[in-house]
């Protein structure tokens, strides 16, 4: 289990066939050296196995369903990943509990600063950013206003969401110390809806009640 909290920001410097497999290398000096052959971490909001791991890189491979339903499989060398062990036990849960399991490959729609460019405040590495993603139709159901989602396996918290896109408020540290600020509008990016609201949702269908729509308050009323 992850936190949606990025540790730092790898490089993808290897993409190889192996079979019917794919093996990707990671240059992570510092998280790199904390690993063990056969850890899991979590790589752009993907849990993946590492593999042959040495101080400043890291294997992983990746099935074929992996680089079809994931933005892994936009990757080519030079691309920033996002990386993030997991969550140890007792440990301060400080995002949101993000499985590693991609629910589907959303599009990055726009990253912009609050502020003009052309307004004489604007300063590149203080300003707040906001972002917009549209999501693919079997994750919609689970994006919520005020709720969770993990994109490129980052916490994050939907401001908006029009029934297409999310909404959502970059913070500059988070523009900065993951790979957002390396993806242009068009770039597919991981989206992991929150496991709670997909288990609310799973308990709505499960009360057979077509006509009940998902919504804040009815999370708020349930507990959630």
């Amino acid at each position: 289990m992850f936190t949606g909290i990025i540790e730092q920001t790898g490089t993808l410097i290897g993409l190889e066939s192996r079979g019917g497999v794919h093996r990707i290398t990671v240059e992570a000096a510092g998280l790199a050296g904390r690993l063990r052959e056969g850890d899991s971490l979590g790589v752009s909001g993907v849990c993946l196995t590492a593999l042959d791991v040495d101080p400043t890189l890291f294997h992983a491979d990746l099935a074929q369903e992996t680089l079809d339903k994931t933005s892994l499989g936009a990757l080519v060398p030079g691309s920033k990943v996002n990386l993030e062990l997991p969550t140890a036990a007792g440990s301060p849960l400080g995002g949101h509990i993000v499985q590693g399991h991609v629910d589907g490959c959303g599009m990055l729609a726009s990253l912009e600063p609050v502020i003009s460019r052309s307004d004489p405040a604007f300063d590149i590495q203080t300003t707040d950013w906001t972002l917009k993603v549209s999501v693919s139709e079997n994750v919609r159901p689970w994006m919520v206003h005020k709720g969770s989602v993990a994109v490129e396996g980052i916490s994050l918290t939907i401001a908006d969401f029009d029934g297409e896109a999310i909404t959502i408020a970059i913070l500059p540290l988070t523009y900065w110390r993951t790979n957002l600020h390396t993806l242009s509008a068009g770039a597919p990016v991981n989206v992991e809806a929150d496991v709670l609201v997909k288990l609310a949702h799973a308990q709505l269908l499960a009360e057979r009640k077509p006509s009940f729509d998902l919504s804040e308050a009815w999370l708020v009323a349930s507990g959630f």
